[in-house]
């Protein structure tokens, strides 16, 4: 039964062991429980337990706890995380234990100083370097339970890895004024990396409008109620000591356009129709302006009417307008996101409000010649409309008929010189302007004038000066004057004075004879300082003097020596025997430099041609020969300096002979021939030798070898006996080279050794002084037959053989013993 009720109730079958399971209880609820034995007589007194049982689990310390995981490690801390034991004992955790253990040590040590009941830790005031590991136990009213599952060995240190991002937006985005937008993605990085929103290059700042939510792993940025102002390139960077990595958005916030750009300009207005202008927008809203509406109104009546909505261009005709009536022009633009407010003009009257230009005032007649003269007028009043063309007439003073001077259009200058005049007749001229309504009226006729040439003296020549000077002239150049006096020029007269003179001298005496705008003033005095100026002579006399600005101090000009190079005067030069080579280069430097060429140490040949002019040298040899080749260098001196540039030539041509020609292991059929390279390729690579042999009695040459390129050869199929000579020659691409013969015949015969010892040598006859020797031939000939035999006799106790004669038989009496 339940502690607070007083009703007994069965909970079980009839049992015959000792023990009984009850099911079905409340787990916190209070009972007692009693039981009764049975027989077959009847059920006994029952048994009751003496106080209450409350039914829960029974209690243990809890189990460990699970997933200990590193989340995060520096240099100095970790950061631990876990979960819950699966089983916490049967009573809630009161706190969680976190222990430590240096690698090395055998001890763990407790990290956690108060109750924690959080699953996260963060171990600081570590050592970096130092390796740990780490456990957590659960604790509850019983106490603590087993430790979880060692961490891995953890070495504080700080983790590095570069930022990585991955944006949720593409490059572009389109959105409506008024409408949200948010840019939004993922990022990661060891340390945290440092996320910045910039705009168009600045730090984008929140406000009521711009809110921006970073998180360990996401970041975004909003914008409510877009304005078009949010429109810009967007870059989020994310930032740490490794690296940084962007993304970017080209944000366009579209809107309707705003109003065209006023005024409204009345380019041409008319009885029946009227030609407006204006301006774009200053905002087409994000999109191209599509089209310009435009309508009309008559003032005395309040409905607009249609005039074009098709319109691109910025001009419209506006038709079908009543004379008289005044009218406005209401303008709106149009992109694909609505239709802007309106431009509205000023009133307008539809009337005809130009006219023909007026008539000039009287010409001027300027610049008169024998066949020509200048007339000049003032622009008149346009009539409202630019002024396209002006009309110039000429008459003879006694004639009644006017002339055009041109039928060339006039416009925009307000002169012209009117060419063909009778030299001696008088004229008048007259000038009408011209607008698209029509010609005006004509100009008072100018005052009379002849044709006929007047002459003036010349104005002063233009900015002399001097450009260059030695120790004895200056070299002096000028432009000529403005105004020649309509008269030629006839030449110019120089004048020089020496500073603290009065005097002015002439350095030369007709003009005639400086007709060209320079002149080398000669005969100066070396040191001293010099004034210099220059008159104009035309018909009419001299001109004022042109003044060169500064005093001129006479000595050389040093410029120190200057080398401009040609193309031929590269680093390296290949030309062909039998080609011209040429070698040239600009020179420059004052006084002219001294011009050298050399070849190597020593002098060019002979046949080298040197040509020195005023800007520089040239070097030409033709029919080039293989021993033209080597380096040839420009010197070019003068007291400023000197400079010199060397180039290498190479004559290409055939090859030298091969050297040291040598004959060896000479046989009846075969000797082998060898030789060196010549000491001349020609400038290209040997690519083949050639051998020939002949006989000495015949006069032919035969190849034995054509295409060799080794330096040797077996020159075989020889016949015994027969004598030969053999010769060589190298090839390249440019040819074959001279022959290389043998010193003397080669005959085609096995070698030859001498003879062995004769055999049996013994005497057969003896006297006093005499004794008959005889023996048999030797057992080899050594390849030859045998000549003669050397008989040698030596006295008994004597070291050296004495020669007797050689003898042609088998046989010899040796005397005189």
């Amino acid at each position: 039964r339940e502690a607070d009720r007083r009703a007994w109730t069965p909970v079980s079958y009839t049992v015959t062991r000792q023990n009984a399971t009850i099911q079905g209880l409340i787990e916190g609820k209070a009972y007692f429980f009693r039981i009764a034995a049975e027989n077959l007589i009847g059920m006994g007194p029952f048994t009751e337990t003496t106080k209450e049982i409350v039914i829960r689990d029974p209690i243990t310390v809890p189990d460990r706890p699970e997933d200990l995981e590193v989340k995060a490690v520096t240099k100095n801390s970790v950061t631990l995380t876990w979960n819950p034991p699966k089983y916490n004992g049967g009573s809630d955790i009161t706190m969680y234990v976190l222990e430590s253990r240096l690698i090395g040590k055998d001890k763990f040590h407790k990290v956690t100083k108060e109750k924690m009941l959080d699953r996260k830790y963060t171990v600081e005031g570590l050592k970096e370097g130092d390796t740990y590991e780490y456990r957590v136990s659960a604790c509850n009213i019983v106490g603590q339970g087993k430790p979880s599952f060692c961490t891995k060995p953890i070495t504080c240190k700080d983790e590095i890895a570069p930022p990585t991002l991955d944006l949720d937006f593409r490059d572009k985005l389109i959105v409506r004024v008024g409408e949200a937008f948010s840019l939004t993605g993922r990022y990661s990085g060891k340390p945290a990396p440092k996320v910045t929103w910039l705009k168009d290059d600045i730090v984008v700042k929140e406000d009521d409008r711009i809110k921006i939510k970073t998180t360990p792993t996401t970041l975004c940025l909003g914008i409510l109620k877009s304005v078009r102002e949010d429109t810009g390139k967007y870059c989020v960077t994310v930032e740490n000591s490794t690296g940084a990595r962007k993304g970017f958005c080209q944000v366009n916030v579209v809107d309707r356009p705003s109003p065209p750009v006023g005024p409204v300009i009345f380019d041409e207005v008319y009885k029946d129709h009227m030609v407006v202008s204006w301006k774009p927008p200053l905002d087409d809203g994000g999109s191209e302006i599509t089209n310009y509406i435009i309508e009309k109104k008559d003032t005395h009546k309040d409905l607009w009417m249609p005039v074009t909505s098709a319109t691109v261009k910025t001009t419209c005709k506006v038709p079908k307008l009543l004379e008289g009536r005044e009218y406005q022009i209401r303008i709106y633009a149009e992109n694909l996101y609505g239709i802007s407010d309106p431009l509205i003009s000023d009133e307008m009257k539809a009337k005809d409000r130009f006219r023909v230009p007026d008539a000039p005032e009287q010409p001027i007649i300027k610049d008169v010649t024998k066949d020509s003269a200048v007339v000049v007028w003032n622009k008149p009043y346009d009539g409202g409309k630019p002024i396209t063309n002006y009309i110039v007439e000429k008459k003879e003073t006694m004639a009644t008929r006017w002339v055009k001077a041109t039928k060339d259009p006039i416009f925009p200058s307000t002169k012209f010189k009117v060419p063909d005049l009778l030299e001696g007749c008088e004229y008048e001229f007259r000038v009408s302007a011209e607008n698209e309504i029509g010609v005006g009226d004509p100009s008072p006729p100018s005052k009379p004038i002849f044709a006929r040439d007047p002459i003036a003296k010349p104005s002063p020549p233009v900015n002399p000066e001097a450009v260059d000077k030695t120790k004895n002239s200056v070299d002096l150049s000028w432009q000529p004057p403005r105004h020649d006096g309509n008269g030629k020029i006839i030449g110019y007269l120089i004048e020089y004075q020496k500073v603290g003179d009065e005097e002015w001298k002439q350095a030369n005496l007709t003009a005639d004879s400086c007709p060209d705008t320079k002149y080398k003033v000669t005969g100066l005095t070396e040191g001293l300082t010099y004034k210099f100026r220059v008159k104009a002579v035309n018909a009419a006399g001299e001109s004022d003097p042109a003044h060169v600005r500064d005093p001129v101090e006479v000595k050389d000009r040093l410029e120190p020596p200057e080398l401009i190079l040609d193309a031929n005067m590269a680093r390296e030069q290949y030309v062909k025997a039998g080609d011209t080579l040429r070698l040239s280069a600009v020179i420059k430097g004052v006084p002219f430099p001294k011009v050298t060429w050399k070849k190597g140490d020593h002098e060019v040949s002979p046949k080298a041609d040197i040509e020195v002019t005023g800007v520089g040298s040239k070097l030409e040899i033709r029919n080039t020969v293989h021993e033209d080749g080597g380096i040839y260098s420009l010197t070019v001196e003068n007291p400023a300096g000197s400079k010199t540039v060397s180039v290498k030539v190479v004559v290409l041509d055939k090859p030298g002979p091969p050297r040291n020609m040598k004959v060896s292991d000479v046989r009846s059929d075969s000797c082998y021939l060898t030789w060196m390279e010549p000491e001349d390729d020609g400038g290209s690579a040997i690519t083949n030798y050639v051998v020939e042999r002949k006989d000495v009695a015949s006069a032919q040459w035969v190849a034995i070898s054509s295409s060799s390129k080794k330096r040797s050869h077996m020159a075989k199929y020889l016949m015994e006996g027969t004598q030969y000579q053999f010769r060589v020659a190298a090839e390249n691409q440019f040819g074959r080279g001279p022959y290389v013969e043998t010193l003397k015949p080669i005959k085609a015969i096995d070698p030859l050794h001498p003879p062995g010892p004769p055999k049996n040598l013994h005497h057969v006859d003896v006297d006093k002084t005499e004794v008959s020797l005889v023996w048999d031939r030797p057992d080899r000939d050594g390849g030859a037959e045998i000549t003669g035999y050397l008989v040698e006799y030596q006295e008994d106790g004597a070291d050296e053989w004495t020669k007797f004669q050689t003898v042609p038989m088998l046989d010899c009496v040796v005397t005189g013993l």
